[in-house]
């Protein structure tokens, strides 16, 4: 009996496992022959409602499908080139809040809500566009010539003669290659070389870096040299700005374009060319050039000081510069140029003549070479000696040391 009985359990635990693995509810389990009989009706018609939601979904899914195929035949038809140049010349926020009347047709672009475009073509034509995406005012685009819809994003467009500024080829030179600059050197490494290389420094004492720079002094003194070398130092993009013939719209352009491809520094050689003080004048040019000269004031006072853009600017007349380009916040640190003194010339001429063979030299010859371009000077009644003779007069002293040196016919050993 005992035995009959646990027989019995074992097959009830086993129906109920099996039950439970081909998913069958305890509810289900503990229901009798007659209430399963009643459910039954209601499980095939739900089973009915989830089979026609499955079509459902299935119809819709190959809906889209299908809509997917045509939206992208039609964006392949749209991509063919060539598109229409247009620029972004507004974003708008539209919202729609005016109800439609009943039975009016309803416009799926005029319901949309959130930014739309207002471009403006290559052809001279304007439109208005309801959808953007990622755009920003100024932005160049291309949109299919027929239905004008964006297509894609072009980059920026600069002028011929902004690109020709940025300057591809890096000198080698370094700050040990300049002689007698070391206070200039120091001024230009504390007002562009670490702001643009240590920022975090001027962030963590919380004060703002200079601008720009303003280099003055004599023709020949170093200051282009220096501006090439803080250039080599921050790895930086290198404009060079001759403002003889250039607008305002050209500078607009170059300041746009070294934000672009920032760090970079703007060097302005000849700013007198530009900078003079302003003066009343009936004279087109004059305007112009002080129209140039308002647009760099305003791009100077239009990026922040802990931006990685930074100005250079040098002039050999400082004294006829508009005094608006010294004010505070503009071109901060000033940096004179002077004359070099006895001592810079000899760290000129070390530094030059490095790589010149002159271990045999001894005073006597060093001597003769500097009486030697002193007699070429005066045979071409120069009143100052000028560089490019020491070359000249090196040659006929080392033929004449050469043939000294050189073993003769008398010479014992030969």
């Amino acid at each position: 009996m005992v035995l009959k009985q646990v027989t019995q359990q074992e097959k009830m635990a086993t129906m109920w496992d099996e039950a439970e693995q081909d998913g069958i509810g305890e509810e289900v389990l503990k229901m009798s022959m007659g209430e399963i009989i009643s459910h039954t009706p209601i499980l095939d018609s739900e089973i009915k409602i989830m089979k026609s939601e499955v079509l459902r979904v299935t119809h819709e899914l190959q809906a889209m499908k299908d809509k997917i195929k045509e939206n992208s035949e039609k964006i392949k038809v749209n991509k063919t080139l060539p598109y229409l140049i247009s620029n972004i010349i507004e974003l708008l926020d539209v919202d729609t809040n005016d109800q439609e009347e009943d039975g009016a047709h309803i416009d799926l672009d005029s319901q949309r809500k959130g930014k739309c475009a207002v471009i403006k073509t290559s052809t001279r034509q304007t439109y208005f566009l309801p959808v953007t995406g990622l755009l920003k005012p100024g932005d160049l685009v291309g949109v299919n010539k027929d239905s004008y819809l964006i297509l894609e994003t072009l980059l920026t467009e600069y002028d011929l003669r902004v690109k020709a500024m940025e300057v591809d080829e890096r000198p080698t030179e370094q700050h040990s290659d300049i002689g007698g600059l070391d206070k200039q050197i120091q001024d230009l490494v504390e007002a562009i070389v670490l702001p643009m290389n240590h920022k975090e420094k001027f962030e963590n004492l919380g004060i703002q870096p200079p601008k720009g720079v303003l280099m003055y002094g004599p023709p020949g003194t170093g200051k282009t040299l220096l501006a090439w070398v803080c250039a080599i130092q921050t790895k930086a993009t290198f404009l060079k700005l001759m403002f003889i013939g250039d607008g305002a719209k050209l500078v607009w352009e170059a300041f746009a374009l070294t934000k672009e491809k920032a760090p970079s520094i703007i060097f302005i050689d000849e700013l007198d060319a530009l900078g003079t003080k302003r003066f009343d004048s009936e004279k087109a040019g004059d305007r112009e050039v002080q129209r140039t000269m308002l647009k760099l004031l305003n791009q100077l006072d239009g990026f922040q000081p802990n931006t990685q853009v930074k100005v250079i600017a040098a002039t050999n007349r400082v004294d006829i510069l508009d005094p608006a380009l010294f004010r505070s916040g503009r071109l901060d640190r000033k940096i004179e140029f002077p004359m070099p003194n006895e001592e810079a010339r000899a760290r000129i001429m070390q530094i030059h003549s490095r790589n010149m063979n002159v271990n045999d030299f001894n005073g006597a010859q060093c001597k003769a070479v500097c009486v030697e371009v002193g007699m070429i000077s005066l045979c071409r009644s120069a009143t100052d000696v000028t560089f490019c003779l020491w070359p000249k007069a090196r040659e006929p002293l080392a033929d004449h040391w050469c043939k000294s040196k050189s073993p003769t016919a008398e010479e014992p050993g030969v």
